[in-house]
């Protein structure tokens, strides 16, 4: 207020007529007022940035504590319990749960071969196509199709994860796979050097070598870990690492198929196994010849629900988010019945 006072006490000096002074009260009224409403319009963008700055102090405390309760939750999720359970008319699933040497959960699917009532299908593709698929999720796949138990399958491309709004595949993005693919006896992907497959056949023969007969349903992976019975993994930080893995493996008889998943990446709820860790698993149950199929945070494994929806067996683990699926190239799923 003193600049005002000073500018009034200013004009009425120089005012010697009652005429001067009515313009210098008029003038000294009119800065007064343009003064109130600057002090207004500063008091009300002082206010808006008060506001914005509670509202943005407000986010970062959000997000502060969000980030906060997500960590504690990440690294505190509480551990499934073991169990064992028929799902379908040939078809058993065991979860195993342990503590050594370090925190596991291990999901095995065993398949019945000779059972009548099981019937194997992968993902479809286009002929002659450069990406002859359409990425979709595990649980896509299972519902798209009608399935009661899904795996993702081949290691795939383009791919990449550069955070949660950066990443390839989405949804219907077209992608190729690596080896041999072949969906109800239309082959859409080549045979390819170092990617080995498994053949199943109309009757549910499966095999990892091929046959003179035309192939039915076949999906591929990159690494045949056990052959024999015996452990055959070369070296190299993939290998030793700790991931999230994908397997299958047949019995020595070829009358069971086992779909092993291990889920990974999880701190205190699943840490992952290496490929010499994942032997061991599959040799535990029975695994006689085994392939390692994609795995990271591709590695899901879904069952249909009694109503129809698919539910998620595993916790798979894409953009460091427990139970995010990622979409995939193409999967191995299978048909049962219901137990009656």
């Amino acid at each position: 207020m003193d600049e005002f006072r000073y500018l009034a006490i200013l004009l009425f000096q120089i005012a010697d007529t009652w005429v001067w002074g009515l313009l210098a009260a008029g003038l000294f009224l009119a800065v007064f007022r343009l003064q109130q409403i600057k002090r207004r319009a500063k008091r009300k963008i002082t206010r808006l940035v008060l506001t914005g700055n509670s509202l943005l102090l407000g986010i970062i405390a959000i997000f502060l504590g969000s980030s906060v309760v997500y960590q504690f939750w990440y690294t505190h999720r509480p551990v499934p319990t073991a169990s064992q359970q028929t799902l379908f008319e040939g078809v058993t699933y065991k979860r195993d749960v342990r503590t050594v040497p370090r925190p596991l959960v291990i999901h095995v699917i065993e398949i019945d071969l000779t059972n009548d009532g099981v019937h194997f299908f992968v993902t479809p593709g286009a002929i002659g196509q450069e990406h002859p698929l359409q990425a979709r999720t595990t649980s896509q796949f299972l519902q798209e199709f009608d399935l009661q138990i899904a795996i993702n399958g081949d290691f795939f491309v383009p791919w990449w994860s550069n955070g949660i709004f950066n990443y390839y595949p989405h949804d219907g993005d077209p992608v190729s796979i690596s080896g041999l693919a072949s969906s109800e006896g239309i082959t859409y992907s080549p045979n390819a050097a170092n990617h080995p497959t498994l053949f199943i056949s109309q009757q549910n023969e499966a095999q990892f070598t091929a046959t003179d007969s035309a192939v039915f349903n076949a999906i591929s992976g990159n690494l045949i870990f056990i052959e024999s019975g015996k452990p055959i993994i070369p070296g190299g930080d993939y290998h030793r690492d700790l991931h999230p893995r994908t397997a299958i493996a047949l019995n020595q008889d070829g009358t069971k198929l086992l779909l092993i998943v291990v889920d990974g990446r999880q701190p205190n709820y699943s840490e992952g196994v290496s490929m010499f860790e994942l032997a061991e698993i599959a040799l535990g149950y029975n695994g006689y010849t085994a392939l390692n199929l994609d795995g990271g945070g591709s590695t899901t494994l879904v069952m249909e629900g009694e109503n129809g929806q698919p539910i998620l067996l595993n916790s798979p683990i894409d953009q460091r988010i427990p139970g995010r699926e990622r979409p995939v190239a193409n999967h191995l799923g299978l048909y049962a019945a219901r137990i009656k």
